[in-house]
């Protein structure tokens, strides 16, 4: 090979190199930081977390507010049953 083909590798090789430690000092992402604030869930570790903010008593009962357009919607729970109550604006 000729001098020119060595400097050609040698230049490809110098910026495939550039290029990787630009890429590795990118910061990281922030888990579940990227989900839109309107949705109901959050993503972590490529898995589905609801977003919802579930309120557990002493007893074992829960409570947990959802807004869905101009109505709140709560859900409580114990014992494996769940009651659902709107109240719309």
């Amino acid at each position: 090979m000729t001098k020119v083909h060595w400097a050609a590798i040698a230049g490809a090789a110098v910026i495939g190199m550039a290029a990787g430690a630009a890429w590795a000092a990118a910061p990281a992402q922030k888990e579940g930081g990227n989900t839109p604030p309107g949705w109901s869930y959050e993503v972590r570790n490529g898995q589905r977390v609801p977003r919802v903010p579930r309120k557990v008593n002493a007893d074992g009962s829960w409570t947990e507010e959802i807004r869905q357009g101009n109505c709140t919607v709560t859900r409580t729970g114990r014992d494996g049953e769940v009651r659902e109550t709107r109240k719309c604006d």
